[in-house]
């Protein structure tokens, strides 16, 4: 059977494409192109480009590829911008998300792979968070995207799919084989604006709050490899299909890093200093947030394999090398 990938052709979609045809797995992807790029795809897996609200067009899709499985990435992610146009987010993240959703029952979907946030949970007391805190969202998009997993949940028991539901925070790196990056110019991504910074393609970072209460009182988050987090939506599908329960799961490593942190190492691994500006918070950022994931290992067997942030690094470093080589040609 074949999976279906929204937002297939952006930055963590398309690592989920790359760990599904590793597997040996088929795969469609449908992806409006707003963010994604066509050429970070294998040639063998087929684009169709168009919005995940197009009913007729997710299920002609499912239909000619025969898939049985979704794996939802489409969605717009950054914080401040929700806080500024949040009607934009909730339908980009909520609206379409219920549309694809029907589409896709419809057409006989059977499992769903949702890619969440650890923004539902806002501002937590318990750090490492445990799946077991109530969510409580203190911006449009933790908001939108809860109210996606509510759907989704609602959805299941009552049309009978089963699904899986990943949280996560900050997600970093590159394909260590080189297929594939963050690779939208204007991503807000931490390392990925300090790599540029470090290459000279920025004039210079700016850090957002110095005065949470954190330990140096910047902002304070775990940052996961990209190529582990689409391996953690892959066996989350192996696990639907071989008639594993729904779980809703946090995905990360269980420690976290600074801002401030994350630049040191950026300037460390890059041997180049740059310039980073100290700024006021930005509205509807959460002084630390890290996700506990002890269950996603337990009860699906996740291993991650790139837990390194240096090598991380060094991963983005590389990719934003590749991105400016293929720009020039």
């Amino acid at each position: 059977m074949t999976v279906l990938v929204t937002g297939g052709a952006g930055y963590i979609g398309s690592h989920m494409v790359l760990a599904l045809v590793d597997a040996g797995q088929d795969v469609v992807v449908l992806d409006d192109l707003s963010t994604g790029y066509d050429w970070l795809l294998p040639p063998e897996v087929k684009l169709v480009v168009g919005d995940v609200a197009d009913a007729d067009l997710v299920a002609r899709t499912i239909r000619t590829h025969g898939c049985d499985a979704l794996a939802h990435f489409a969605a717009r992610i950054v914080v401040p911008d929700s806080v500024a146009d949040p009607l934009g987010y909730y339908l980009a993240n909520t609206v379409k998300t219920r549309a694809l959703l029907e589409a896709a029952v419809r057409s006989g979907i059977r499992h769903v792979i949702f890619s969440s946030t650890a923004a539902v949970y806002g501002e937590p007391a318990t750090v490492p968070v445990p799946e077991t805190l109530d969510p409580n969202p203190i911006n449009p998009y933790g908001r939108s995207k809860l109210m996606s997993e509510w759907m989704i949940a609602d959805a299941a028991r009552a049309h009978g799919f089963s699904y899986v539901i990943l949280r996560y925070f900050n997600v970093a790196g590159a394909d260590p084989r080189g297929r594939s990056g963050q690779s939208t110019p204007n991503a807000t991504h931490l390392i990925k604006v300090a790599t540029q910074a470090a290459l000279g393609q920025r004039s210079h970072m700016e850090v957002f709050g110095t005065d949470y209460p954190t330990p140096d009182g910047s902002c304070l988050r775990d940052y996961i490899q990209v190529s582990d987090l689409a391996e953690a939506h892959r066996v989350a599908l192996d696990h639907l299909r071989g008639g594993g329960a729904s779980l809703t799961l946090n995905c990360g490593y269980g420690r976290g890093y600074s801002v401030l942190e994350v630049v040191d190492v950026v300037k460390r691994v890059s041997g180049r200093d740059f310039a980073v500006r100290l700024s006021p918070r930005r509205a509807g950022d959460p002084a630390r947030i890290v996700a506990g994931s002890e269950r996603i290992r337990t009860e699906l067997g996740w291993v991650p394999r790139h837990d390194d942030l240096e090598a991380i690094v060094r991963q983005a470093l590389d990719w934003e090398d590749h991105l400016a080589k293929r720009n020039r040609i």
